[in-house]
Protein backbone atom coordinates (compact mmCIF):
# COMPACT_ATOMS: atom_id res chain seq x y z
CA UNK A 1 0.00 0.00 0.00
CA UNK A 2 1.51 3.53 -0.79
CA UNK A 3 1.69 5.84 1.95
CA UNK A 4 1.03 9.19 0.89
CA UNK A 5 1.45 12.70 3.32
CA UNK A 6 -1.13 15.59 2.06
CA UNK A 7 0.62 18.77 3.65
CA UNK A 8 -2.15 21.33 4.24
CA UNK A 9 -4.79 18.45 3.61
CA UNK A 10 -7.64 20.00 5.68
CA UNK A 11 -7.86 23.03 2.95
CA UNK A 12 -9.75 23.44 0.10
CA UNK A 13 -7.42 21.90 -2.22
CA UNK A 14 -5.33 19.57 -0.08
CA UNK A 15 -9.17 18.04 0.91
CA UNK A 16 -10.09 17.68 -2.37
CA UNK A 17 -7.10 16.23 -3.27
CA UNK A 18 -7.39 13.87 -0.36
CA UNK A 19 -10.89 12.91 -1.48
CA UNK A 20 -9.30 12.22 -5.25
CA UNK A 21 -5.94 10.00 -3.79
CA UNK A 22 -8.52 8.07 -1.13
CA UNK A 23 -10.50 6.50 -4.18
CA UNK A 24 -7.75 4.41 -5.29
CA UNK A 25 -7.96 1.79 -2.28
CA UNK A 26 -4.06 1.20 -2.31
CA UNK A 27 -3.61 4.46 -0.88
CA UNK A 28 -2.96 5.13 2.26
CA UNK A 29 -3.39 9.14 3.21
CA UNK A 30 -2.05 11.16 5.91
CA UNK A 31 -3.66 14.43 6.36
CA UNK A 32 -1.18 16.78 8.27
CA UNK A 33 -2.78 20.29 8.72
CA UNK A 34 -2.25 22.91 11.40
CA UNK A 35 -5.59 24.30 10.53
CA UNK A 36 -4.53 27.75 10.46
CA UNK A 37 -6.41 28.59 6.90
CA UNK A 38 -7.94 24.68 7.12
CA UNK A 39 -10.84 23.25 7.89
CA UNK A 40 -11.56 20.51 9.58
CA UNK A 41 -15.04 20.13 8.86
CA UNK A 42 -13.50 19.63 4.92
CA UNK A 43 -11.58 16.03 6.31
CA UNK A 44 -15.12 14.82 8.39
CA UNK A 45 -16.15 12.72 5.56
CA UNK A 46 -12.80 10.67 5.72
CA UNK A 47 -13.05 10.01 9.38
CA UNK A 48 -13.92 6.38 9.23
CA UNK A 49 -12.37 5.67 6.19
CA UNK A 50 -9.10 3.16 7.53
CA UNK A 51 -6.76 4.29 5.25
CA UNK A 52 -6.62 7.89 6.21
CA UNK A 53 -5.95 9.67 9.52
CA UNK A 54 -5.40 13.05 10.43
CA UNK A 55 -2.27 14.75 12.29
CA UNK A 56 -2.35 18.14 13.65
CA UNK A 57 1.25 19.69 13.00
CA UNK A 58 2.76 22.88 11.56
CA UNK A 59 5.52 21.94 8.89
CA UNK A 60 7.61 24.45 10.34
CA UNK A 61 8.33 22.08 12.99
CA UNK A 62 10.44 19.03 11.64
CA UNK A 63 8.26 15.46 11.50
CA UNK A 64 8.99 12.00 10.81
CA UNK A 65 6.65 9.68 9.50
CA UNK A 66 7.44 6.50 6.82
CA UNK A 67 6.15 7.96 3.44
CA UNK A 68 6.70 7.32 -0.28
CA UNK A 69 5.31 10.61 -1.73
CA UNK A 70 4.56 13.67 -0.48
CA UNK A 71 2.27 16.73 -1.90
CA UNK A 72 2.72 19.58 0.18
CA UNK A 73 0.02 22.19 -0.40
CA UNK A 74 0.86 23.33 3.30
CA UNK A 75 0.66 27.40 2.74
CA UNK A 76 -2.37 30.29 3.20
CA UNK A 77 -3.04 31.06 -0.42
CA UNK A 78 -5.33 33.64 0.16
CA UNK A 79 -4.17 37.14 0.53
CA UNK A 80 -6.95 37.14 3.94
CA UNK A 81 -4.80 35.05 5.45
CA UNK A 82 -1.51 35.11 4.34
CA UNK A 83 -1.43 38.84 4.94
CA UNK A 84 -2.72 37.91 8.71
CA UNK A 85 0.42 35.86 9.49
CA UNK A 86 2.98 37.37 6.84
CA UNK A 87 6.19 36.17 8.72
CA UNK A 88 4.39 32.54 9.55
CA UNK A 89 3.81 32.60 6.18
CA UNK A 90 7.63 32.82 5.09
CA UNK A 91 8.17 30.38 7.76
CA UNK A 92 5.65 27.57 6.16
CA UNK A 93 6.88 27.91 2.94
CA UNK A 94 10.87 27.97 3.41
CA UNK A 95 11.40 25.82 7.29
CA UNK A 96 8.08 23.76 5.70
CA UNK A 97 9.97 22.78 2.38
CA UNK A 98 13.62 22.33 4.19
CA UNK A 99 11.49 19.84 6.57
CA UNK A 100 10.00 18.05 3.51
CA UNK A 101 13.26 17.44 1.68
CA UNK A 102 14.67 15.79 4.90
CA UNK A 103 11.59 13.51 5.34
CA UNK A 104 11.86 12.89 1.26
CA UNK A 105 15.26 12.23 1.50
CA UNK A 106 14.83 10.15 4.41
CA UNK A 107 12.63 7.72 3.17
CA UNK A 108 13.39 8.07 -0.79
CA UNK A 109 9.82 9.74 -1.51
CA UNK A 110 8.64 11.49 -3.99
CA UNK A 111 7.91 15.23 -3.40
CA UNK A 112 5.38 17.34 -5.15
CA UNK A 113 5.61 21.17 -4.45
CA UNK A 114 2.18 23.29 -4.58
CA UNK A 115 3.80 26.59 -6.10
CA UNK A 116 1.53 29.72 -7.34
CA UNK A 117 1.05 31.68 -10.24
CA UNK A 118 2.07 34.31 -7.89
CA UNK A 119 5.89 33.77 -8.97
CA UNK A 120 4.73 35.80 -12.18
CA UNK A 121 3.63 39.04 -10.35
CA UNK A 122 2.41 41.37 -12.38
CA UNK A 123 3.53 39.83 -16.04
CA UNK A 124 4.95 41.74 -18.14
CA UNK A 125 4.77 39.01 -20.58
CA UNK A 126 1.34 37.52 -22.09
CA UNK A 127 0.81 34.85 -21.36
CA UNK A 128 3.32 33.42 -19.07
CA UNK A 129 4.71 30.53 -19.38
CA UNK A 130 7.32 28.67 -17.25
CA UNK A 131 10.03 30.16 -18.24
CA UNK A 132 9.27 33.66 -17.78
CA UNK A 133 11.21 34.78 -14.52
CA UNK A 134 8.05 36.86 -13.12
CA UNK A 135 7.65 40.73 -12.47
CA UNK A 136 7.10 40.39 -8.18
CA UNK A 137 7.77 43.26 -5.94
CA UNK A 138 9.80 41.80 -3.33
CA UNK A 139 8.79 44.37 -0.87
CA UNK A 140 5.28 44.48 -1.43
CA UNK A 141 2.34 43.63 0.42
CA UNK A 142 1.87 40.13 -1.39
CA UNK A 143 5.76 39.67 -1.16
CA UNK A 144 5.39 36.92 2.02
CA UNK A 145 3.87 34.85 -0.42
CA UNK A 146 5.17 35.51 -3.60
CA UNK A 147 8.81 35.43 -2.14
CA UNK A 148 8.61 32.61 -0.20
CA UNK A 149 7.23 30.16 -2.85
CA UNK A 150 9.77 31.36 -5.06
CA UNK A 151 12.27 30.62 -3.01
CA UNK A 152 10.58 27.38 -2.17
CA UNK A 153 11.41 26.56 -5.92
CA UNK A 154 14.84 27.82 -5.72
CA UNK A 155 15.53 25.10 -2.31
CA UNK A 156 13.89 22.13 -4.21
CA UNK A 157 16.04 22.26 -7.71
CA UNK A 158 19.39 22.70 -5.78
CA UNK A 159 17.88 19.75 -3.30
CA UNK A 160 17.21 17.51 -6.42
CA UNK A 161 20.45 18.26 -8.34
CA UNK A 162 22.79 17.72 -5.06
CA UNK A 163 20.66 14.65 -3.65
CA UNK A 164 19.11 13.09 -6.47
CA UNK A 165 15.97 13.76 -4.46
CA UNK A 166 12.64 13.18 -6.94
CA UNK A 167 10.77 16.63 -6.64
CA UNK A 168 7.78 18.02 -8.55
CA UNK A 169 6.90 21.42 -8.82
CA UNK A 170 3.24 22.74 -9.59
CA UNK A 171 2.25 26.45 -10.54
CA UNK A 172 -1.12 26.89 -9.67
CA UNK A 173 -3.11 29.17 -11.33
CA UNK A 174 -6.60 30.21 -9.60
CA UNK A 175 -8.52 27.51 -8.90
CA UNK A 176 -12.30 27.72 -7.60
CA UNK A 177 -14.48 24.93 -6.40
CA UNK A 178 -16.21 23.06 -3.34
CA UNK A 179 -14.39 23.15 -0.08
CA UNK A 180 -13.61 26.94 0.13
CA UNK A 181 -14.15 29.10 3.01
CA UNK A 182 -17.15 31.15 3.01
CA UNK A 183 -14.72 34.40 3.82
CA UNK A 184 -11.45 32.56 2.06
CA UNK A 185 -11.02 36.20 0.37
CA UNK A 186 -10.63 35.01 -3.22
CA UNK A 187 -12.65 36.42 -6.49
CA UNK A 188 -15.01 33.55 -7.32
CA UNK A 189 -15.87 32.44 -3.44
CA UNK A 190 -16.11 36.24 -2.56
CA UNK A 191 -18.71 36.66 -5.54
CA UNK A 192 -20.55 33.84 -5.22
CA UNK A 193 -21.17 34.48 -1.55
CA UNK A 194 -22.09 37.99 -1.91
CA UNK A 195 -24.33 37.24 -4.50
CA UNK A 196 -26.38 34.36 -2.50
CA UNK A 197 -26.60 37.14 0.28
CA UNK A 198 -28.29 39.94 -1.94
CA UNK A 199 -25.33 42.11 -0.94
CA UNK A 200 -23.19 44.39 -3.44
CA UNK A 201 -20.02 42.54 -5.34
CA UNK A 202 -17.30 44.39 -4.89
CA UNK A 203 -14.90 44.47 -7.74
CA UNK A 204 -11.61 46.32 -7.66
CA UNK A 205 -10.92 49.15 -10.01
CA UNK A 206 -12.66 49.05 -13.42
CA UNK A 207 -12.68 45.11 -13.10
CA UNK A 208 -10.81 45.16 -16.55
CA UNK A 209 -8.34 42.94 -15.06
CA UNK A 210 -7.88 39.44 -16.14
CA UNK A 211 -8.15 35.99 -14.31
CA UNK A 212 -8.21 32.39 -15.64
CA UNK A 213 -9.94 30.11 -13.23
CA UNK A 214 -9.51 26.53 -13.13
CA UNK A 215 -12.29 23.93 -11.89
CA UNK A 216 -10.62 22.45 -8.65
CA UNK A 217 -11.25 18.49 -10.27
CA UNK A 218 -9.14 19.75 -12.81
CA UNK A 219 -6.15 21.12 -11.20
CA UNK A 220 -6.40 17.82 -8.82
CA UNK A 221 -6.03 15.65 -11.75
CA UNK A 222 -2.93 18.03 -12.87
CA UNK A 223 -1.12 17.65 -9.66
CA UNK A 224 -1.42 13.55 -9.49
CA UNK A 225 -0.71 13.24 -12.95
CA UNK A 226 2.17 15.37 -12.25
CA UNK A 227 3.35 13.37 -8.89
CA UNK A 228 2.81 10.31 -11.57
CA UNK A 229 5.23 11.85 -13.91
CA UNK A 230 9.25 10.42 -15.15
CA UNK A 231 11.14 11.35 -12.25
CA UNK A 232 13.72 12.67 -14.49
CA UNK A 233 10.92 15.82 -14.81
CA UNK A 234 11.77 18.09 -11.59
CA UNK A 235 11.14 21.59 -13.26
CA UNK A 236 8.08 23.98 -12.60
CA UNK A 237 4.84 23.46 -14.79
CA UNK A 238 1.98 25.61 -15.40
CA UNK A 239 -1.35 23.94 -13.89
CA UNK A 240 -4.78 26.12 -14.79
CA UNK A 241 -7.31 26.95 -17.27
CA UNK A 242 -6.06 29.24 -20.26
CA UNK A 243 -9.83 30.51 -20.47
CA UNK A 244 -9.04 33.97 -19.66
CA UNK A 245 -11.81 36.55 -18.69
CA UNK A 246 -12.13 39.84 -17.32
CA UNK A 247 -13.31 40.10 -13.71
CA UNK A 248 -16.30 42.77 -14.20
CA UNK A 249 -17.71 39.97 -16.55
CA UNK A 250 -17.32 37.05 -14.10
CA UNK A 251 -19.42 39.22 -11.56
CA UNK A 252 -22.05 39.91 -13.76
CA UNK A 253 -22.21 35.94 -14.82
CA UNK A 254 -22.53 34.94 -11.34
CA UNK A 255 -25.12 37.56 -10.40
CA UNK A 256 -26.88 36.34 -13.42
CA UNK A 257 -26.58 32.55 -12.27
CA UNK A 258 -27.57 32.82 -8.91
CA UNK A 259 -30.45 35.05 -9.69
CA UNK A 260 -29.16 37.59 -7.46
CA UNK A 261 -30.59 41.23 -6.76
CA UNK A 262 -26.67 42.19 -5.92
CA UNK A 263 -25.73 45.47 -7.34
CA UNK A 264 -21.90 46.01 -8.38
CA UNK A 265 -19.62 48.81 -6.83
CA UNK A 266 -15.73 49.33 -7.46
CA UNK A 267 -13.39 49.48 -4.67
CA UNK A 268 -9.57 51.27 -5.20
CA UNK A 269 -7.53 48.35 -6.53
CA UNK A 270 -4.80 46.66 -4.03
CA UNK A 271 -1.58 47.56 -4.03
CA UNK A 272 0.57 44.94 -6.90
CA UNK A 273 -2.61 44.00 -8.24
CA UNK A 274 -1.91 41.49 -11.26
CA UNK A 275 -3.47 43.28 -14.72
CA UNK A 276 -3.59 40.35 -16.75
CA UNK A 277 -3.13 36.61 -15.42
CA UNK A 278 -3.25 33.32 -17.78
CA UNK A 279 -1.31 30.48 -18.35
CA UNK A 280 0.40 28.47 -20.97
CA UNK A 281 -0.21 25.18 -20.92
CA UNK A 282 1.01 23.59 -23.69
CA UNK A 283 4.20 22.23 -21.39
CA UNK A 284 1.64 20.33 -19.13
CA UNK A 285 -0.59 19.15 -22.52
CA UNK A 286 2.82 17.78 -23.76
CA UNK A 287 4.17 16.54 -20.34
CA UNK A 288 1.22 15.08 -18.16
CA UNK A 289 -1.28 14.69 -21.44
CA UNK A 290 -3.28 16.45 -19.44
CA UNK A 291 -6.17 19.98 -20.11
CA UNK A 292 -8.56 21.12 -18.09
CA UNK A 293 -12.34 19.61 -18.49
CA UNK A 294 -14.41 21.86 -16.87
CA UNK A 295 -16.35 25.12 -18.77
CA UNK A 296 -16.18 27.85 -16.17
CA UNK A 297 -19.81 28.13 -16.43
CA UNK A 298 -20.32 24.65 -15.43
CA UNK A 299 -17.74 25.01 -12.63
CA UNK A 300 -19.43 27.94 -11.53
CA UNK A 301 -22.76 26.44 -11.36
CA UNK A 302 -20.94 23.54 -9.00
CA UNK A 303 -19.51 26.11 -7.06
CA UNK A 304 -22.50 28.15 -6.67
CA UNK A 305 -24.45 24.65 -5.51
CA UNK A 306 -21.96 24.28 -2.92
CA UNK A 307 -22.23 27.50 -1.38
CA UNK A 308 -25.79 26.85 -1.49
CA UNK A 309 -25.10 24.07 1.13
CA UNK A 310 -23.03 25.73 3.40
CA UNK A 311 -24.72 29.29 3.65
Amino acid sequence: MKRILITGGAGFLGSNLCEKLLSDEQNHIICLDNLFSGNINNIKPFEKNPHFEFIEHDIINPIDIKVDEIYNLACPASPVFYKKEPLGTIKTSIYGIFNMLELAKRYDAKLLQTSTSEVYGNPMIHPQNENYWGNVNPIGERACYDESKRLAETILIECAKKYSTTVKIARIFNTYGKNMQIEDGRVISNFIVQALKNTDLTVYGKGEQTRSFCYVDDTIEGLVRLMNSQNSFIYPINIGNDGEYKIIDVAEIIIDKTKSKSKIIHKSLPKDDPQVRRPDIQLARNVLSWKPKVSLSEGLDKTIEYFRGVL
